[in-house]
């Protein structure tokens, strides 16, 4: 992506975000039994399928690192880990604060918590093991199997409301595939949505970059290293 692009692309991403906001905080009403906390609702979604799609994209990437062992593809499946692991955090943040309210508690082992608590420490392990490993072929590798292995995880978190019937957790998707909140919810859902998402794409090519550097930085130091001992 040049520069141009770039710039045009941060600009969209600024004015959808402030779009978003602005239909947040001042134009979608109060749900009438919650109130105000409920606006978490829409940071939450939004997190959440930054955190399911960035995850979809590590397991393509690892999926293609080890079919053609290019290491651009480690690339983008360590950035996209790094993204989905802050959004996902985002989410575990927000949903206790959002359930105090909803619940009367900070926390319960519901399925669908669990399962997303599942996934964030299966990419927080990923990552671990990429910092801890220092051979570039088998860190790449390591990581591409731990990213498409923990992907398995995200259709238990999707499908867990409807597998466990026990769970408490709000189910907005009605049988009929309709959404169950109102049109004004329902458009601000949408463009919180369509925030985020530019918002990853915005993000996703400047960690690339910084995971890339990272890479040619240590095998400057391995040769150097090589060198010294030689």
């Amino acid at each position: 992506m040049n520069k141009a692009l770039e710039n045009a692309w941060a600009g969209l991403t600024f004015i959808v975000m402030l779009a978003a906001t602005y239909l947040v905080f001042m134009w979608v009403p109060n749900e009438k039994v919650m109130g105000v906390v409920q606006k978490i609702f829409y940071f939450h979604v939004s997190s959440a399928w930054i955190g399911f799609f960035a995850f979809f994209v590590v397991f393509i990437a690892g999926i293609m690192y080890l079919k053609t062992r290019d290491s651009k593809w480690d690339w983008v499946g360590s950035a996209s880990a790094e993204i989905g692991v802050v959004f996902t955090t985002i989410v575990l943040l927000t949903g206790p604060i959002w359930g105090r309210s909803a619940w009367g508690a900070w926390w319960t082992w519901d399925p669908r918590l669990t399962t997303t608590l599942v996934l964030w420490f299966v990419y927080v392990a990923c990552l671990l093991v990429r910092s801890a490993l220092d051979q570039e072929e088998k860190r790449a590798r390591f990581s591409a199997i731990l990213g498409i292995v923990g992907f398995l995880d995200v259709p238990l978190v999707w499908f867990s409301i409807r597998w466990w019937r026990w769970t408490i957790h709000p189910n907005i998707i009605e049988s009929g595939g309709k959404l169950a909140i109102s049109s004004k919810m329902q458009v601000t859902l949408m463009v919180s949505l369509l925030a985020f998402t530019c918002l990853y794409f915005y993000l996703l090519p400047k960690v690339v970059r910084l995971a890339k550097h990272q890479s040619m930085l240590r095998e400057m130091k391995e040769a150097i290293r090589g060198r010294l001992t030689a």
